[in-house]
């Protein structure tokens, strides 16, 4: 009870998730609601932008996220065609509950699908991961980021740089609250799990070959991990020619590397010509996509990452993985060198990818922890939520 003696308001939330980038940023949420019986009541959507069971439904598994309460099946598609049918399906729903604020996180179609619709049904919204910027509008995600501030009524930032774009913008200082990384917030809570595995055994067990050669000896700081799926580095196929020449006789000669195939990358190199190449290179460990936890433990060993993932750059950074960062820009530059962090922007251009990875087998390791990146964010979020409610 507040001072007055009456009872709080109870709050309605409806959390959207629709891609694994999303499942990693929900779940510290989840349970930090949880943490306050009465006070909140939480509907959790699916938009299903993720349809392949190794890219959503294990990730369900491994984070403890209860099921979703509505589950909108709205599968792969075009970017128009997603957001579309995302609106359509998640204005039905939005009708039938009508909550009190919608929460979005990071910046998939759906996050992006789910803003216009709340706000076009005058209901709030707050986004989670606000702030962020590449200024790359070539990249579907930056608009969907773009899109998704402008319409938020609360925005959840990371980091002080953050904080800045969206004062830039014109975003009112009362709208913005910055609380930490709820990625690390999961992060942390999964550590000791991940670290217990075995990443030899893990290569075996999500082997993309049935009866591949089993891998080397995988020791910690002895093997390098590979993840690409961004249209800049699969969809030209000079580009992924050359990177998957450089990775299979260059950087796989140096350092075991441990290559997790996105399904749509794998249907790029297909296409190309390019999969017998990269299955048949000695030392490239090619599996199926992981689960988080398998994920998070190759992170946590590896020499060197090489990626396009911004989840990873951040992970890395915590965990002082060197990360050569396969863009040309980041919305994440906190976890930069030049702001303390472990990662680099190379590119897709061999000759610097190989420079970098050469400097990286000479550097140590050097964890760096922006502030509030303490695995409490979720935390800071749902205390914000609990002022409205007296």
């Amino acid at each position: 009870m507040n001072l007055a003696g009456t009872p709080p308001q109870r709050l309605s939330l409806m959390s959207v998730v629709g891609a694994r980038p999303n499942f990693m940023k929900i779940a510290p949420f989840v349970r930090a609601l949880n943490r306050h019986p009465g006070r909140f009541e939480h509907v959790l959507v699916h938009t299903g932008q993720h349809y392949d069971a190794a890219m959503s439904d294990s990730f369900f598994r491994d984070l403890a996220i209860p099921s979703p309460d509505v589950h909108l099946e709205i599968g792969s598609g075009t970017h128009a065609a997603q957001v579309g049918r995302t609106m359509i399906a998640f204005e039905t729903v939005v009708r039938d509950r009508r909550p009190d604020w919608v929460v979005v996180v990071g910046d998939v179609n759906a996050t992006c699908a789910c803003s216009i619709t709340a706000k076009k049904e005058g209901v709030k919204l707050a986004h989670i991961e606000s702030g962020l910027r590449s200024f790359d509008l070539s990249m579907p995600e930056e608009i969907n980021r773009m899109v998704t501030d402008r319409l938020s009524d609360l925005l959840f930032t990371t980091d002080e740089i953050a904080d800045a774009n969206l004062r830039a913008e014109g975003v009112a200082e009362a709208r913005i609250r910055r609380v930490g990384n709820v990625m690390i917030d999961t992060m942390e809570r999964q550590r000791a799990t991940a670290a217990a595995l075995d990443p030899r055994r893990l290569c075996e067990t999500h082997a993309l070959e049935p009866g591949s050669p089993p891998p080397p000896p995988l020791a910690d700081g002895a093997f390098a991990v590979l993840t690409l799926h961004r249209p800049s580095n699969v969809d030209d196929p000079a580009v992924l020619r050359a990177l998957v020449e450089l990775f299979a006789s260059e950087i796989a000669a140096r350092l075991p590397l441990i290559w997790p195939v996105h399904p749509r990358t794998r249907k790029q190199l297909e296409a190309l010509g390019l999969w017998q190449r990269a299955r048949d290179a000695r030392n490239l460990i090619l599996t199926e996509p992981l689960g988080y936890d398998e994920m998070l433990r190759l992170t946590l060993g590896a020499r060197v990452m090489l990626t396009d993932s911004g989840g990873l750059q951040e992970e890395c950074c915590v965990a002082g993985t060197p990360c050569l960062t396969l863009r040309w820009n980041t919305e994440r530059p906190v976890t930069l060198k030049e702001h303390g962090g472990a990662s680099v922007l190379v590119g897709n251009d061999p000759v610097r990818i190989r420079e970098a990875f050469r400097a990286a087998l000479a550097e140590p390791r050097s964890a760096h922890r922006p502030p509030l990146w303490d695995g409490r964010a979720a935390e800071r979020i749902v205390a914000a939520f609990l002022e409205m409610t007296g």
